[in-house]
């Protein structure tokens, strides 16, 4: 795959989709800033596994609910890079409950670390890009987004909101050559899921048409694939990630 861009900013890069997209993305030649919020130790093994392999790498702490802090974020970007090619918003969280016993805060918590801090990262980076004339978003939203889960109704809200949110951003960063898009993944083999009994995990795969889980590598090529030249005419759109679990 081609690209023009030289940068990304991955937030939630330190585990997980996460850090696989920014091994992936850094395998392309982009500088890579690894977002992270509370474990240095993983951040810091991450950086070394790619600079190992020849990528390049900074680490970037900061909490995406945080608004003056990712602001700052980019700031430090423009100084050390003077410029940001592409973001993708992975970071997020889930509290499931049902939604008769869901508190409003357990509601707004999830919408706030995975709705609102990925219009902040979209806001902050059109503005850039449209200086830029160049650029590319990339936001990792979820199955359950697209068609709701019992007692997950915040994070639903929030996945869907990402979806229909991205779209309108496609609208605005277009006449500045700036592309907005989504990935929608399903079952992903990650350490959330690896806690899952066998049995629990065989009951998604029987409803899979292909018949497994997906691999994290999957979603990281199909990021790829969205912020890259390869995709110049994509933007507004929804990339399911999910084996045919949702068509």
């Amino acid at each position: 795959m081609n690209f023009s861009g030289k940068n990304v900013l991955i937030t939630g890069a330190s585990r997980s989709i996460g850090a696989e997209i920014a091994k992936n993305l850094a395998g392309f030649g982009l500088k890579v800033w690894i977002n992270y919020r509370s474990n240095p130790e993983i951040a810091d093994k991450l950086k070394k596994e790619i600079e190992d392999e020849g990528g390049k790498a900074a680490l970037i702490k900061f909490d995406v609910r945080d608004e003056e802090a990712f602001l700052d974020a980019f700031k430090v970007i423009q100084e050390s890079d003077e410029k940001l090619s592409y973001l993708v918003n992975n970071a997020g969280i889930t509290n499931d409950k049902l939604a008769l016993r869901m508190k409003t805060e357990e509601f707004i918590n999830v919408i706030e670390a995975n709705l609102k801090s990925a219009f902040i990262g979209c806001r902050e980076a059109l503005k850039i890009m449209s200086k830029q004339r160049f650029g590319s978003v990339v936001n990792i939203a979820s199955i359950v987004g697209e068609r709701g889960n019992p007692g997950q109704s915040n994070y639903a809200a929030s996945k869907g909101g990402m979806i229909a949110m991205s779209k309108s951003f496609a609208y605005e960063g277009a006449p500045r050559n700036v592309r907005f898009n989504c990935i929608t993944p399903g079952f992903i083999q990650t350490d959330m899921t690896d806690v899952l009994k066998d049995e629990v995990k065989e009951s998604y795969v029987k409803n899979i048409p292909l018949g497994r889980l997906g691999e994290a590598k999957e979603v990281a090529n199909a990021v790829a694939f969205l912020l890259s030249d390869n995709s110049s005419y994509i933007t507004g759109e929804v990339l399911k990630v999910n084996g045919g679990l949702y068509m």
